[in-house]
């Protein structure tokens, strides 16, 4: 999303976030969680997620705009995040309270307008990879879209790791470009499967749409995305725009968030046909409150759901999750 439009929602949410918080524990400035873990209780009864929970703080001042954010797979217990646009070609490292381990120049990649990331499989059956989307399109006047995936880096808990003045160096992505069957749209949510290595692009529109590029993915032409379903949300002003997403590490659940909610749809059980889970009602998740919410992620186990946002008032953007019941 642009900077302008950014703040604009941003304001809007401001306005959502008073009448939401009305009964509960006003925020104080000596708290540095408190703008953002204000949850009244009723507001997930029912739900099979416990409120929202502060972990942390991002610590690295360079993330000032998560945009994405996943588990790595390859590190157990760290994540992955980068920014919106207006940032280089670069991931960033977090611990599990918002710790800074690192940060990785993506090779051979661009970053026109970054608004996700996924983990899933490869042409290595023994490496885990990331995707991130190359897929904002605010005017939506763009012929394609674009993908980079690139192994998923080693990095390391309890250090700094790699500092952004002096990266780390992924190994060379490759980039698959893709165009949608209906003309141009703007997204920032990508998923890929755990197993199968399809990859799922939602809109951000009213009732967006949901598209997949079938594993295995051909980096040579462009591929023509494939309509799966439209997803009956909706439009709440821009609250009910989906702005991020994730396939549960199970491959049976799909997370996905807009700037003031989640949703989630499971996979019947014993269903093998995952396309079925985008014909499921979603369960609609609180998520903690967010001045700017763009991420959303499941943690490895898949037990609970990992959020972040772009930094508020000044502060570093807050690190938080639900975890299942």
């Amino acid at each position: 999303m642009g900077r302008g439009r950014r703040r604009a929602a941003a304001a809007a949410l401001g306005l959502l976030l008073v009448a939401c918080s009305s009964g509960a524990k006003p925020a104080r400035d000596d708290d540095p969680l408190a703008p953002t873990s204000t949850t009244a209780p009723e507001a997930v009864a029912g739900s099979g997620y416990g409120p929202p929970v502060g972990l942390g703080r991002l610590q690295d001042e360079n993330l000032d705009e998560s945009s994405g954010l996943v588990a790595s797979r390859r590190n157990p217990g760290l994540y992955w995040s980068h920014n919106d646009s207006g940032d280089g070609p670069f991931i960033y490292c977090i611990q599990g309270h918002g710790e800074a381990c690192g940060a990785w120049r993506v090779t051979g990649a661009t970053a026109r307008d970054w608004e996700d990331i996924a983990a899933g499989p490869g042409p290595e059956r023994a490496t885990s990879y990331l995707y991130i989307g190359e897929i904002g399109d605010n005017l939506e006047d763009q012929p394609d879209i674009a993908v980079f995936r690139v192994p998923d880096p080693a990095a390391a808990a309890g250090t700094n790791g790699p500092p952004k003045s002096s990266p780390g160096a992924t190994e060379p992505a490759q980039k698959f470009r893709f165009r949608y069957p209906d003309g141009s749209h703007n997204a920032e949510t990508l998923m890929v499967h755990p197993q199968t290595g399809d990859v799922y692009i939602v809109t951000k529109q009213e009732n967006p749409g949901v598209y997949v590029a079938r594993a295995p993915l051909d980096p040579s032409s462009i591929t023509t995305l494939r309509k799966v379903a439209t997803l009956p949300l909706g439009r709440n002003g821009d609250f009910s725009l989906i702005t991020g997403g994730d396939i549960s590490p199970d491959g049976t659940r799909v997370a996905l968030c807009d700037y003031a909610m989640g949703y989630e749809l499971r996979l019947p059980a014993g269903d093998a046909n995952f396309d079925d889970v985008w014909q499921q009602a979603p369960e609609r998740l609180s998520l903690p409150l967010r001045p700017q919410g763009e991420s959303i992620a499941y943690r490895l186990d898949g037990k609970a759901l990992l959020t972040t946002s772009e930094r508020p008032r000044g502060l570093p953007a807050a690190l938080e999750q639900i975890e299942q019941r």
